[in-house]
């Protein structure tokens, strides 16, 4: 599958703000099922835009504009494709020990209702993880309400669970925070998802989750959805949480109020015309 991706991220400010740094966690890698054919990412003012590579292997572009702006619109454009791996993750960068992902952070910190949720889906005597991450996974979806729309980088797990409902990232931070408790080490995903209906319009990027199961190794699971992923899933970044994955963050001096729009389509990609002549 061929996937056409465009995202805006349209910040207007009241007054022209000054020393502008936004830290873009936007440009998806190739690994086994996924190879991106092209990807863009281009700021509506001129400026210096740089490369790097965080701690968990995500790659990171870096952008100050040349002067003051009193507005920015970072574009992001590509095709990727994906191919079916039934949710198994392979030949991604690896930059951290499996362990790791078993750390607790402010945001997936179980509360004591989540860590009950976990326990009841261990089955007695029990030691295979697969099935139990599915049943982690069928319980996350039928306690909480997905709601799509923006999301708050200051929700908890805790929070998100109480309310029982809540975005992608809300879900995922709950099934992360009852399966570290359960030691499984387990990870945040942030990407673009092409929904089955055929909507191309998304109020935002998408986000899931990965868990280490052994002899399989990283594992692939959407609780929005409440279904494993399949080939419509693009992978961008990684972190313990919504922060080390977030599309974009940025600071900035004086400007006054902000405001922020999204626009987002992700959609099938189009054949090239010549190639689909060439087919009639």
């Amino acid at each position: 599958m061929r996937i056409h991706v465009v995202h805006e991220t349209i910040y207007s400010y009241e007054q022209p703000a000054r020393g502008l740094i936004q830290v873009m966690r936007l440009t998806p890698r190739d690994h086994d099922g996924q190879y991106v054919r092209r990807w863009r990412i281009e700021p509506s003012v001129d400026g210096r835009l740089t490369e790097r590579e965080d701690g968990f292997g995500n790659i990171v572009h870096w952008f100050t504009p040349d002067e003051p702006a009193s507005a920015l619109t970072i574009r992001v454009s590509g095709e990727v494709d994906t191919n079916e791996t039934h949710g198994i993750v392979r030949g991604v960068v690896e930059r951290l020990p499996d362990l790791f992902y078993l750390r607790e952070t402010d945001l997936v910190s179980p509360s004591p209702e989540i860590q009950a949720l976990a326990e009841r889906t261990q089955a007695a005597g029990e030691r295979s993880v697969l099935p139990c991450l599915h049943r982690l996974l069928a319980a996350v979806h039928d306690h909480m309400a997905f709601e799509p729309g923006p999301a708050s980088a200051s929700t908890t797990a805790a929070r998100s669970f109480e309310a029982g409902k809540g975005v992608c990232q809300d879900l995922t931070h709950v099934f992360i925070a009852a399966a570290r408790h359960l030691q499984i080490p387990t990870r945040y995903v942030s990407g673009y998802y092409l929904r089955p209906d055929g909507t191309a319009e998304h109020e935002a990027g998408h986000a899931w989750a990965e868990a280490l199961v052994p002899d399989l190794g990283w594992v692939r699971f959407d609780p929005s959805q409440g279904l494993g992923t399949d080939e419509a899933y693009i992978r961008v970044a990684i972190g313990l949480d919504y922060l080390g994955a977030a599309p974009i963050r940025g600071s900035r001096t004086g400007g006054g109020t902000e405001t922020l729009d999204v626009r987002l389509r992700v959609e099938p990609a189009q054949a090239p015309i010549q190639q689909r002549q060439s087919q009639s």
